[in-house]
């Protein structure tokens, strides 16, 4: 399971940006998870608080968004979301189209004291 690996990597960032900043508690921790980022969002929730045991983040809440998928093709310049398992622009029936947004993994904010 990698989402411990990515739960660990958001403490990582905390611990940076506790040793920048200086804060000595971490209240909220708001996440960006793509629709299509291969993470599984309940795993973090699980995983999260053995992880953030003694850490600043012991406690906090986490917020998870989801990110929906988008697409652009460049054929007729339709951007927005497509019907899952299909590889064409529902405007045109191009099979260029690419994704523009639903890979991300980040943290977003931290509400810290």
């Amino acid at each position: 399971m990698h989402e411990m690996a990515l739960t660990q990597g958001i403490l990582a960032v905390i611990s940076s940006e506790q040793k920048k900043s200086g804060f000595s508690r971490v209240r909220e921790i708001r996440l960006k998870i793509g629709e299509y980022s291969g993470v599984i969002p309940s795993c973090i929730e699980t995983f999260f608080p053995l992880a953030a045991e003694g850490t600043a983040a012991e406690g906090a809440s986490l917020v998870l968004e989801t990110v929906p998928a988008a697409f652009r093709c460049p054929d007729c310049g339709y951007e927005g979301p497509v019907e899952k398992h299909t590889a064409c622009c529902p405007d045109c029936g191009g099979t260029g189209i690419r994704m523009t947004q639903g890979r991300e993994f980040f943290v977003e904010n931290l509400a810290v004291e």
